[in-house]
């Protein structure tokens, strides 16, 4: 058994990313979660294939930033041998246009989407006050592990255009 995360990318669109940033955010969040033996991916893509998986999976008929697909079931013991945890889909012109609105490096919010995306992914969530607590602790730990100022995350989720 590895004792790294196994993270594929997809880019087809060919958009500027690190992937080694992606997959640096990624594990950040599965190192705190001794779950670094996990498999996931992350699909950078375009505003109207994110558009169409929310609307299909969520009712909501508008783009945003990222969507996330846990596996399920969710496998219960992350430290078994590599459990697939599901998929990040990323919108990159959305989440571009966020990040130049709101005055954040790309590189940050890619990383931030990454970090947030995979909380969900291992069953987080901010659907109540204490949920949220708990997962922007969580998210705050891995940014900061990352470098990245946590000022960023109160203005994407207040951000009135998601």
């Amino acid at each position: 058994m590895s004792n790294e995360a196994s993270i594929g990318i997809q880019n087809e669109k060919a958009y500027p990313i690190s992937e080694s940033d992606l997959i640096a955010a990624a594990e950040a969040v599965l190192k705190q979660h001794d779950a670094i033996t996990s498999e996931m991916s992350i699909v950078v893509t375009d505003n109207e294939e994110v558009h169409a998986l929310n609307k299909q999976y969520r009712q909501t008929d508008a783009p945003t930033d990222v969507l996330s697909f846990p596996a399920e079931p969710l496998p219960n013991n992350l430290g078994d041998e590599a459990p697939y945890i599901g998929d990040l889909v990323i919108a990159y012109p959305y989440a571009s246009d966020q990040a130049q609105r709101l005055g954040h490096p790309m590189r940050d919010t890619l990383m931030l989407l990454v970090a947030h995306g995979t909380l969900h992914l291992l069953g987080y969530d901010h659907d109540t006050a204490e949920n949220r607590k708990a997962m922007w602790a969580k998210q705050a730990d891995a940014l900061t592990a990352l470098g990245i100022e946590l000022a960023i995350v109160p203005s994407i989720e207040d951000d009135p255009h998601d």
